[in-house]
């Protein structure tokens, strides 16, 4: 285990500031390289108490903006159109790359990292989306996965259009046969 110095919150690990244990992996392939924490070294200590109030007002200035765009950003929706089988398996998965491509497009700038999958989009339907803008700000979007613009409207208001359709093929079916059973009643009349 290496002891780090925290230089901000971190989501089921701690606060900025505290000196934590972690496995080496951890620290040295994220916490390290993204400049989320400090070895806890005698002298980066001393760096840390000499930088703490800087690093907490730049804390303060960062999450004040992200919770601006939060209160922008909560509430919206995003369509992504995809192909998808007659079940409603899409063929492949939404991303997270393309959610923040979808929500840029919508006119927020998003990176792919602040958007956290909790399982993968594997077929159509409304999906809650969270987005951490910030470590302590976090925001819900809601994406539309459809196989076309009409398609994700009906599914916006409520309407699945899958079940919209079997239902459609089966009263195609039904009238089909009484159409048949009609003529074949009149040819044997």
């Amino acid at each position: 285990m290496i002891e780090v110095i925290l230089l901000e919150r971190i989501e089921n690990l701690g606060q900025m500031g505290q000196v934590l244990k972690v496995r080496p992996g951890y620290a040295r392939n994220y916490l390290l390289p993204q400049k989320k924490a400090l070895r806890a070294t005698k002298d980066n200590l001393a760096y840390f108490e000499k930088q703490r109030t800087q690093l907490e007002a730049q804390n303060l200035v960062r999450r004040g903006e992200a919770q601006e765009v939060a209160a922008k950003l909560n509430g919206v929706s995003v369509t992504i159109i995809r192909q998808a089988g007659e079940s409603g398996q899409l063929y492949g998965s939404v991303t997270a790359r393309d959610i923040a491509d979808a929500v840029t497009a919508a006119g927020f700038t998003i990176g792919r990292s602040q958007i956290v999958l909790d399982r993968a989009i594997k077929t159509l339907g409304l999906y809650k989306q969270r987005l951490f803008l910030h470590p302590e700000v976090a925001s819900v979007i809601t994406v539309n996965v459809a196989q076309s613009a009409e398609e994700a409207e009906m599914q916006a208001k409520g309407v699945d259009p899958l079940r919209l359709a079997q239902e459609e093929a089966v009263r195609d079916a039904a009238e089909a046969r009484q159409s048949a059973a009609a003529s074949a009643a009149e040819e044997e009349a």
